[in-house]
């Protein structure tokens, strides 16, 4: 369906986006002749002393740089990643917490051309081979540990098992603790020598257009596969700048990221967005409320991205230590249904109205509640489709489905993805019909526009505002030799949204296995631990289709049986 031509070689990734939509999505305003790196080199000529990034580091404390300071990081990782061998459309693959690392590594590739790859601190080694190997990252950089957990080690098996993997660093690392195959990454990034031989004038030459690809990032693999989502300068521009339109945001905004800067969602609103209006954010590695509150109040931060937990967490700690935030005035949520009740307590406890989002990693943010909105809104819809993209709900003949019939969401528009990395086979069938892609989500419209998710054709479970890939995660509890048939699927929770409860129909019957058990299963195949199931049911029998398929929505009528 896509008229853009993708090759990939073993090492590099390119497109060529076809010039006439270029040239449609240019003159509406919708892309640009410019990226994020113009746009940092501008900031830091107009406004060198403002900070461009305020950090805090659980533990340690808060570490601010000036966009001064912020570029000069960022030139001088961009020539040591040119000394390590990393050229245009190169991927570099990082798996970092909420550092200021993420925000300068991300531009420091811009800068040379080459292409990053942001990986979820939650995921493990089966997880992370499969997304290095499969992208032939020649670098990939982690934190020597992270809320107990030995990051360093985990990179020290991957370089073991992924033949392409040449050099792998530890930020904030021990020199001395590193494991073998792991290097400590100030001792080499921050190596003047480096920025020595490869002046300004050399990263300028290497600055990429704006329709070269930017970052791919990993979908949680519904299909039981992970998808590597590839998208351009122009495309992610097109994915973050809507929200920036609808909510009024500007460069004096003070955004806080405290939402993994590794996903999609704290990519766009912590990195991509103040990089683009040289605004000021804020980030948090280590989610905790009061911290949260205490940075928003003491930095001015005047809008944040957060799934409906981290705001319950939030207004459950003001309303017991007293903190309000003075600027705090705006939150958009996605990634689970915002309960009523959530509304009223974000606006008194925090003093800021909460926006009802929707969107995905192929897309960015499409949908949203408009500050022009009754508040209470965002509890009954998930938006309307902003600028630059649009929805469409579909009946089974592909035919535009009646307002309020619920039918499969599709999207096009100026923030799609180009392509599936080594994957255009996937993406060529992931449309509906015409231009329209399949977004996998069941929806409703009404006559306004505004659309209400209704369920989903594919097989996820949102926890948190986390993917979990349930068919992967089937998949691997198949193996396992207690269970004979197994289905997943998510369960209403007030605070996380959904949960993630199996169902078993176990091969003895005498002899079921427990919950404990297949979580231990799963550690063994290192998965990560939020994709575990936290509810297990056995079963005789599954429903199923005359074909055979699992009926899921049957699934969830066991439970109510069971109430």
């Amino acid at each position: 369906m896509s008229p853009n031509e993708y090759e990939s070689t073993s090492r590099t990734v390119s497109v060529q986006v076809d010039p006439d939509l270029v040239r449609r999505n240019v003159e509406r305003g919708w892309w640009r002749d410019r990226t994020l790196i113009d746009d940092l080199l501008d900031h830091a000529a107009t406004h060198p002393d403002k900070p461009a990034v305020i950090a805090h580091r659980a533990g340690v404390g808060v570490e601010s740089l000036s966009w001064a300071e912020f570029r000069a990081k960022v030139d001088q990782y961009a020539a040591a990643l040119l000394d390590l061998g990393v050229g245009p459309g190169d991927v570099v693959s990082f798996q970092l917490p909420n550092w200021w690392q993420i925000n300068a590594l991300h531009l420091a590739a811009g800068r040379i051309g080459a292409v990053t790859n942001a990986i979820l601190p939650i995921l493990r080694r089966r997880e992370v081979s499969f997304i290095v190997e499969r992208l032939a990252s020649k670098v990939f950089i982690t934190a020597q540990s992270y809320r107990g957990f030995d990051h360093a080690e985990l990179a020290a098996q991957v370089v073991a098992e992924v033949a392409t993997l040449e050099r792998v660093f530890a930020v904030n690392a021990d020199p001395a603790t590193l494991p073998a195959g792991v290097e400590d990454f100030a001792a080499y990034f921050d190596d003047p020598a480096h920025a020595a031989a490869h002046p300004a004038e050399t990263l300028d030459a290497l600055r990429p257009d704006a329709n070269q690809v930017a970052q791919i990032q990993f979908t949680s693999g519904t299909t039981g596969e992970p998808k590597g989502v590839v998208h351009t300068w122009n495309t992610v521009y097109a994915g973050f700048m809507p929200s920036v339109v609808a909510l009024g945001l500007t460069g004096e905004d003070v955004p806080i990221g405290f939402s993994p800067m590794s996903h999609t969602t704290g990519f766009y609103g912590a990195v991509s967005m103040p990089a683009c209006l040289g605004q000021t954010v804020v980030i948090q590695d280590v989610w905790d409320p009061k911290v949260a509150l205490e940075l928003s109040d003491e930095y001015g931060a005047t809008w944040t991205m957060a799934a409906a937990p981290f705001v319950f967490d939030l207004c459950a700690t003001a309303q017991h230590s007293g903190l309000r935030p003075r600027t705090l005035r705006r939150i958009s949520s996605a990634g689970a249904p915002i309960p009523p009740s959530l509304i009223a307590r974000s606006r008194d406890e925090l003093g800021a109205q909460l926006f009802s989002v929707w969107g995905m990693t192929e897309v960015g943010a499409i949908s949203s509640t408009l500050a022009s909105d009754p508040p209470e809104r965002a509890a009954e819809s998930d938006g309307k489709v902003m600028e630059w993209n649009e929805l469409r709900v579909f009946d089974e003949y592909d035919n535009e489905a009646p307002r309020g019939q619920v039918g499969r969401l599709g999207v096009r528009g100026a923030s799609l993805l180009v392509t599936y990395f080594k994957r255009p086979d996937l993406f060529e069938n992931s449309f509906i019909v015409d231009d329209w892609f399949d977004t996998g989500d069941l929806a409703r419209m009404d006559d306004e526009d505004y659309i209400r998710l209704a369920g989903r054709s594919k097989d996820l479970v949102i926890r948190g505002g986390e993917n979990i890939p349930v068919v992967e995660v089937e998949g691997v509890l198949l193996e396992h030799p207690k269970v004979g048939e197994i289905a997943i699927i998510g369960i209403p929770d007030e605070r996380l949204g959904e949960r993630a409860a199996a169902f078993v129909v176990p091969v003895d019957p005498d002899n079921p296995p427990t919950l404990p058990e297949l979580t231990e299963f799963l550690a063994g195949r290192e998965m990560a631990k939020q994709f575990w199931p936290e509810f297990l049911t056995v079963v005789p029998q599954l429903p199923r289709t005359a074909t055979g398929k699992i009926q899921k929505f049957r699934v969830k009528d066991l439970i109510k049986e069971q109430q």
